[in-house]
């Protein structure tokens, strides 16, 4: 599922999550591109859980904001929900600021070595 700038990779997990691992830049032109696909697959697998996984998210602008709330959205109407992990310092601050942390589940998985 290559983008321009952005694309990403797909892990279904016990219990009926979706995981989607989103790479590169989220900007107008990729949100259109990743939403009109992935909105295909939701409504294809009907996952319990949708988990939109930040790591590999260098950069993302409002239109990438506005493609975590479609997806919220989308989830809600069809009975699930909508988390997401492991976003940027600079990214979580824009969840942040939107107050997206009151309605959508934001987690880091990721372990950090301190040896």
């Amino acid at each position: 599922m290559n983008k321009s700038n952005c694309y990403f990779d797909l892990t279904k997990e016990e219990g009926g999550a979706l995981r989607v691992r989103l790479h590169g830049e989220i900007d107008h032109h990729s949100a259109v591109q990743v939403r009109t696909e992935l909105d295909s697959i939701v409504y294809e697998e009907r996952p319990n859980t949708l988990i939109l996984d930040l790591s590999a998210i260098e950069f993302m602008d409002s239109s990438g904001l506005g493609l975590v709330m479609g997806r919220y959205a989308l989830m809600q109407r069809l009975g699930g929900q909508l988390r997401l992990c492991n976003p940027h310092e600079r990214i979580a601050k824009i969840f942040e600021l939107a107050g997206l942390e009151r309605m959508i589940q934001i987690e880091s998985e990721q372990k950090e070595d301190k040896q």
